[in-house]
């Protein structure tokens, strides 16, 4: 091979790859060569009713995702895992929006699974495959969280009360956590005989590092917010736990990285994803169309004409 050709067969494969990779993080981590059938998944899922997942967009492009079942301490029933994956869909086509602020209905976070669905699906009358069922709910609720965690959205997990088990997981899924005060994350499993399922693990280890995550999830210790803060687990402690207040201080917190126009902020979070996901040469090639996407485009310009001087 000449140089030259050499060159261009490895930009087309660079490409390609990208292409590709980008192509498998739009869709399921996992397909019918897991065994992974989604509709009937949530067909199982939806037996177990009750709760809700509350969405409301706001004009200033920040969005609130209220985990609804108070008499719970807003643990996920199954149709609540449905309508999470739901209201993530719905996110993914909100091309307003800049950021996320995910919170618990009442005076908590999220306890993590119903244990009435969990008890219910691993019981020999309800299936007669046990395992088979708990790798479905893994399956599907890592599907969701991964596509949580790769909005164009700048994203924040409002901790109030306690945060376990699955819900010390979906902590995981954003981009940053604030703590109000008396706030707890804890990483349960062990004493339910398990570890992480839904993909909580793997980002805990993204976040605090091995030997971190490896103390938090073989302690399964309650994490106060000084503690998570000191680990960098939290971004922040809040100066009030009472309900409407603490919703208004972390959306303020958050406007400080969401203030600008849509498309660049969406960028920014994009760049970031890739940069964390892909390989080198990969995320390059993606940060440079990312990048062309919005030069010469309207904030681009406007930037321009305003002749914006950096202090």
């Amino acid at each position: 091979f000449f140089p030259g050709m050499v060159t261009c067969l490895w930009k087309h494969f660079l490409q390609t790859t990208k292409e590709r990779i980008l192509q498998q993080r739009s869709m399921s981590l996992y397909s019918s060569a897991h065994g992974y059938q989604e509709e009937l998944i949530k067909q199982k899922l939806q037996q177990f009713a009750g709760g809700s997942i509350d969405l409301s967009k706001n004009s200033n492009g920040i969005g609130i995702l209220t985990l609804n079942n108070p008499k719970l301490m807003n643990a996920l029933t199954g149709s609540m895992m449905v309508e999470l994956q739901e209201k993530v869909t719905e996110l993914e086509n909100w091309m307003d929006g800049k950021g996320l602020i995910i919170c618990g209905a009442g005076d908590t976070f999220c306890s993590g699974s119903d244990l009435t669905a969990v008890k219910a699906m691993s019981s020999p009358q309800a299936s007669s495959d046990r395992h088979k069922d708990g790798m479905e709910m893994s399956m599907f609720m890592q599907n969701t969280l991964t596509r949580l965690m790769r909005l164009p959205l700048i994203s924040v997990a409002l901790v109030q009360g306690k945060a376990m088990g699955g819900g010390a997981e979906l902590t995981t899924a954003c981009d940053f956590r604030l703590m109000a005060p008396g706030s707890e994350i804890r990483f349960v499993h062990k004493h339910m005989g398990l570890v992480p399922g839904w993909g909580g693990g793997t980002r805990l280890v993204w976040i605090v590092g091995s030997r971190a995550a490896l103390q938090l999830l073989s302690r399964a210790a309650g994490i106060n917010p000084e503690k998570a803060l000191c680990l960098g687990l939290s971004d922040g402690t809040l100066s009030t736990s009472d309900g409407t207040a603490v919703l208004e201080e972390a959306q303020s917190w958050l406007c400080q990285y969401t203030e600008g126009p849509a498309s660049v902020i969406r960028a920014a979070k994009k760049v970031v994803a890739v940069g964390r996901e892909l390989p080198l040469e990969a995320a390059l090639l993606t940060e440079k169309d990312v990048f062309g996407s919005l030069w010469g485009g309207p904030a681009n310009v406007q930037a321009l004409a305003r002749r914006v001087k950096h202090k």
